[in-house]
């Protein structure tokens, strides 16, 4: 697991355990985070790529994206910088600074699955938001279902 990754998990911890039970006590900033990208399924190897982006008002310094699969992972991955396994089905990657208006780091998967599956459901969603206020959910919340035929399958 990368130090950037720990980093966001455990500010994240802090975070939903620091605010319990005080409910509006503190704002944050306020961004829309959306996610954009492509799923491919080959022979038990799932290919995911995309990027963040934040479309304001407020910059972020970082957030946590969490990729959720319909099958288990393979024992051993290869996981992109800033990447790290979450479970069994799970894996997370932080954004990096996006700018008001502006782009993540792209991100890039290659994830061998412990089955070869004929299809595989992939759930994109937002597991750490920077602390920020969110209004628009509905483009940071991703389902594609992504047969074994190699096609990309866009979101």
């Amino acid at each position: 697991m990368r130090r950037g990754a720990v980093r966001s998990v455990v500010l994240a911890g802090l975070l939903v355990l620091g605010g319990a039970g005080q409910a509006g006590a503190w704002a944050g900033p306020e961004a829309d985070l959306a996610y954009h990208g492509r799923v491919s399924l080959t022979q038990g190897q799932l290919r995911v790529w995309m990027v963040p982006e934040n479309e304001g008002p407020s910059a972020l310094a970082n957030a946590t994206l969490r990729v959720r699969l319909s099958v288990d992972l393979a024992d051993v991955q290869h996981l992109a910088g800033g990447c790290a396994r979450a479970g069994q089905r799970e894996v997370v990657c932080e954004t990096g600074p996006m700018p008001e208006h502006g782009r993540g780091r792209h991100i890039g998967l290659l994830l061998n699955l412990r089955e070869r599956p004929s299809e595989v459901v992939v759930r994109i969603d937002t597991w750490w938001n920077g602390g920020a206020t969110d209004r628009n959910r509905a483009n940071d919340d991703h389902v594609v279902l992504a047969l074994d035929t190699g096609d990309d399958y866009a979101f």
